[in-house]
């Protein structure tokens, strides 16, 4: 009895321990609701087949953004994900599943961890994935740990395959919240992502074409050492797509009463791949800065990408040069009143030197502004980024040595001679008069000077073959993307219709003034200057 009674204490014990940890997650009411859902309740535990079901991934088509290719081993791998998923993380019981169990499961693999521990984590899930796949890999874990050391190295084709993984992952839960869940898996293109990693990675990579280079082509291999640094710094938040992907399928068992497969709908496709259509911020390159932000900041950027339908398509563009028109004043008649956070992208074209000649080359680069625009005569902001997009991507943080994180500023009204004017336009890191980044007025031209003149963010080029000089470029397109949800733009309607409504008080003309004319200033006038000399009596 003693024994028993001993045993009894023990399991509870690991049961309040793990139910503590899920808690610490958020998911625990899901992970609760979820489990009586699909518990037998003779034997009071899940069915292991019937689980591994709730995790299948199906998809009728898969179209890609732009020319990407899709290779034809990537099918077959989604289609061993969600086993290969459960597999790793849930260990059933003879009878099936138990509570225990299922709660230390998704513990272990949407558990709170570091980075690391959650990126090795997310990589074990492509090699265990890929290997049931048929593929064979040249990754080797050295134990069974999160926190294990990994050995080898990883393809390009592996890498282009991981990368779209992690989407699909992503996909697969937003799609559901969008009403997008036909079947059909829109992937899109990572070519900046894949091209940022072999100049990082290898040797070869700093003499690539990036302009030119076709990525599906490559067939380079990825020190996992070079690649795991790379990750961490340049898409540190990539592995969250473990806990939206397990938390979608699981809810997605409380949804259908069978528990198998994606439920069938219209409009996946269409709704991802015209929500960024002809704008500077497509999915892939929304999907890149995302994985750079947190929190907010990083659901409002993949709103773009997720669209909740087809009207809201576009919603948080506040400003883009092409319909608004170019120069300050047309974009603060725009961004005007909205103080929240803003992601700021310029596409432009330059000469680059490639093998003794000058050619012009596109490039485009962005930032977040924590706080909105504000017109000033300083820097200004307590926090932000840069981006080089494309063709590579990286992104700059704040260095935490100066906080001169953004300038705007417009022609002063109301002043008249000004011995040392403030330049006017747009700037980023760097001094006034010597910013790292500054577009003129006009939106006509934009330089980028290099990182040593910058103590505020990160140092690297931002753009390839930059060069210590500074660079003038053409500014081809501007947009303003809102990042603070609805509640700021609904602050920034109300601004506006306030400055309406002043403007047209500030119009109206009040004719009673005017009906007299016999007290009339314009009288007294004309009467003087046809008779100057008649005598006026003066009112007292």
């Amino acid at each position: 009895m003693g024994a028993s009674s001993s045993t009894d204490n023990k399991e509870l014990s690991e049961k309040r321990e793990i139910e503590s940890l899920a808690a610490s997650t958020g998911a625990l009411p899901l992970l609760q609701r979820s489990f009586s859902k699909l518990v037998d309740s003779q034997t009071n535990t899940i069915s292991f087949q019937s689980f591994k079901k709730c995790f299948c991934l199906s998809y009728n088509t898969t179209t890609s953004e732009g020319d990407q290719k899709v290779p034809d081993s990537f099918p077959r791998l989604l289609e061993n994900l969600g086993s290969s998923f459960v597999d790793l993380f849930f260990v059933p019981d003879k009878e099936g599943l138990s509570w225990v169990e299922f709660a230390k499961g998704y513990v272990k693999c949407c558990g709170r961890m570091s980075a690391s521990m959650s990126f090795n984590t997310l990589l074990r899930v492509y090699s265990v994935t890929a290997k049931n796949a048929g593929f064979s890999l040249k990754l080797e874990f050295e134990s069974d740990e999160p926190d294990c050391k990994i050995n080898g190295s990883i393809s390009t084709v592996d890498l282009v395959m991981f990368l779209w993984m992690c989407w699909t992952m992503s996909w697969d839960g937003r799609r559901a919240k969008s009403g997008d869940s036909n079947g059909c898996l829109f992937l899109p293109d990572i070519s900046h992502l894949i091209l940022s990693a072999l100049v990082s990675c290898t040797e070869s990579g700093n003499s690539l074409d990036v302009w030119d280079t076709d990525v599906s082509g490559l067939e380079l291999e990825l020190p996992i050492g070079k690649f795991l640094t790379w990750a961490l710094t340049t898409i540190p938040n990539i592995s969250e797509c473990l806990t939206h992907f397990c938390n979608s399928r699981l809810q997605h068992s409380l949804n259908v009463e069978d528990g198998s497969g994606p439920s069938k709908s219209t409009g996946g496709e269409d709704s991802a791949s015209k929500t960024c259509e002809n704008t500077l911020l497509t999915c892939g390159r929304a999907w890149a800065i995302s994985l750079t932000c947190k929190n907010t900041i990083s659901e409002e950027i993949l709103s773009s990408c997720f669209p909740c339908n087809s009207d809201e398509t576009n919603e948080n563009l506040l400003y883009r040069s092409y319909h608004h028109g170019k120069g300050m004043n047309r974009l603060w008649s725009n961004v005007e009143g909205y103080h929240a956070p803003i992601l700021v992208i310029v596409s432009a074209s330059c000469g680059v030197d490639h093998e003794g000649t000058s050619i012009e080359r596109k490039w485009v680069i962005g930032a977040i502004l924590q706080q909105g625009f504000e017109n000033r005569d300083m820097f200004y902001g307590s926090s932000g980024n840069l981006f080089s997009i494309s063709p590579v991507f990286h992104a700059f943080s704040s260095s935490g040595k100066e906080k001169n994180f953004a300038y705007s500023h417009l022609h002063p009204s109301g002043r008249v001679y000004d011995a040392n004017p403030k330049p006017v336009g747009i700037g980023f890191g760097g001094t006034l008069g010597n910013e790292r980044i500054f577009i003129d007025e006009d939106f006509a031209k934009i330089t980028i000077r290099h990182h040593a003149v910058d103590k505020t963010y990160q140092p690297g080029s931002l753009f390839p073959n930059q060069g210590y000089l500074p660079v003038d470029a053409l500014v081809s397109d501007v947009e303003a993307w809102a990042l603070g949800g609805k509640a700021a733009r609904e602050v920034q309607e109300a601004y506006k219709k306030r400055e309406e409504l002043f403007t047209d008080q500030r119009r109206k003309i009040d004719l009673k003034t005017f009906t007299n004319w016999e007290d009339s200033p314009e009288k007294m006038m004309m009467d003087m200057m046809g008779n100057p000399n008649a005598p006026r009596k003066e009112e007292r």
